[in-house]
């Protein structure tokens, strides 16, 4: 990220004075000191600094898991210093990574022989899966037009406006427009009917979302494999789809398994999924699999034979880290099926715990499904004296990080708060962030006047100019450029830090 500004001239040195039995000047912050540390300075200056941290417990912003077993956590200590590409010297973890591959393709329903082996690889998250998956497509497409002597320069993939900013990345990095479905109020998800008319002769493939990061809700992936294969049909094109099941490919197969999702739908070729948030294993983990080696070109995988035997490689970074895949493999067999659907299910169980809590106060609509992800998602009904991001940031006195943003185009005046619900997050906690939530809301009804009010009442948010004639804007209009407000006052706040 771009580095902001210094505050003050204290700020170009860190200082410690818990530490100062050890150490007594201070360090330069942005270079790097002439001398050494004692270890226990060096550790102690930056544990304090770390208690700044939100705690992770508590931070409902995020789907990565935040809480592993100590055994898994010594595996992983036991097998932080293995590159995980050195495969020839590390043969026992390259086979744990190759039989996390086959599990997950089995649970997701890949048409494998008895002795066939799954096709996939193991990414440092959903990120990197989506971009190798992405290549994929891309590749194919080319290589299927040259064959028929046709043009390749301009491939496109179809969205919803709700997909992950990885997909944007994608686009961006590998040249490739990026259609989106709109949204609308009150529909949080790409439409099906909508996004094959959007697909062409370029599309490389139509991405769906198992679980959007906006609302949790699953789309319709069924019903999106049956428009496509009558339009292909009707075309003669061969538009496959590819299932961004980050955080609902760890749900889905256990909470609602006769969800045909997956590689029962013959245009899915491939799936990636994060390990590290419903897969439940700390960041960062993911994975990518294909229904099918066809659905991989053999041009996209490198052999290196330097660091000992052929070793095929497909990804975007080289070195990583061992742990996590060691991790994931450990949840695998220690947890099994009936571990991970009790976990699945105590998640939406305590999501429904804080659902009806936020029901009974009167002031929420939810805009999550109850069906889907566990988390809830919702709006205050009446904002005219305070709004979302109010509560957002008023919560942070309780310990609770909550996200308040708004929604994509076109319902960009929607704005809404989210708690991921994970397995670290009890029912306990559940009740208790109603009544901080509760309490938020009692003192910013409290106050004399909030600032979406003062913006709300100001001659700009309340009239426009149309065909010459001063007219009171629709409670829409005024709402969206409340929300602007808001935003530009947040952003404005968080640019004063150095990140």
């Amino acid at each position: 990220m771009v580095l902001s500004k210094t505050a003050s001239e204290s700020d170009v040195s860190v200082h410690s004075t818990f530490a100062s039995r050890y150490v007594r000047t201070s360090f330069p912050r942005f270079k790097m000191p002439e001398n050494s540390t004692p270890k226990e300075a060096a550790y102690q200056i930056i544990n304090d600094e770390l208690m700044l941290d939100g705690n992770p417990r508590l931070n409902l912003a995020s789907f990565v898991t935040t809480w592993m077993e100590p055994e898994c956590d010594k595996l992983m200590m036991a097998s932080i210093n293995k590159n995980y590409v050195d495969m020839d010297e590390y043969p026992v973890t390259t086979e744990l990574q190759n039989r996390c591959v086959n599990m997950i393709a089995h649970l997701f329903n890949a048409p494998l022989e008895e002795s066939e082996t799954a096709v996939g690889v193991g990414t440092v998250g959903s990120s990197e899966a989506i971009m190798l998956a992405g290549l994929a497509f891309k590749r194919r497409w080319q290589n299927r037009r040259r064959a028929e002597g046709k043009p390749c320069d301009k491939p496109n993939i179809v969205t919803g406006a709700n997909v992950q900013v990885c997909w944007e990345k994608f686009a961006n990095y590998f040249e490739v427009e990026l259609k989106e479905v709109k949204l609308s109020e009150g529909y949080y998800v790409m439409d099906p009917v909508q996004a094959v008319e959007l697909v062409d002769e370029n599309t490389i493939c139509v991405a769906a979302i198992l679980g959007s990061t906006l609302n949790g809700e699953f789309e319709d992936v069924k019903l999106l494999n049956d428009l496509l294969m009558e339009k292909n049909k009707q075309t003669g094109w061969d538009t496959p789809i590819h299932v961004d099941a980050a955080s609902g490919g760890f749900i889905a197969p256990f909470l609602y398994p006769e969800l045909e999702w997956d590689f029962r739908l013959p245009l899915v070729k491939s799936i990636n999924v994060s390990g590290h948030k419903y897969g439940l294993v700390y960041a960062g983990i993911g994975w990518v699999v294909w229904r099918s080696k066809e659905d991989l070109p053999e041009e996209l995988i490198f052999h290196i034979n330097y660091l000992g035997a052929d070793q095929p490689t497909f990804t975007l970074n080289f070195s990583k880290g061992s742990s996590q895949v060691i991790a994931q493999y450990y949840q695998l067999i220690r947890l099994g099926f009936e571990g991970y659907r009790n976990i699945m299910e105590n998640c939406q169980e305590n999501a429904m715990v804080l659902k009806e809590g936020l029901v009974k106060t009167g002031r929420f609509n939810i805009v999550s499904k109850d069906n889907g992800v566990p988390l809830v998602a919702f709006s205050l009904k009446d904002n005219s004296r305070h709004n979302e991001f109010e509560i957002s940031d008023t919560l942070k006195r309780f310990g609770w990080i909550v996200p308040a943003y708004t929604m994509p185009a076109n319902a960009q005046h929607i704005t809404v708060l989210r708690v991921v619900i994970r397995e670290d997050f009890s029912r306990t906690l559940a009740e208790r962030l109603v009544l901080d939530i509760i309490k938020v809301i009692n003192y910013l009804d409290a106050l004399p006047s909030s600032f979406s009010a003062k913006v709300k009442n100001t001659d700009e948010l309340e009239v426009k100019v149309k065909n010459g004639t001063v007219v009171k804007k629709t409670d829409i209009e005024t709402q969206r450029e409340i929300t602007d407000v808001w935003k530009k006052f947040v952003m404005a706040r968080k640019a004063k830090v150095i990140c």
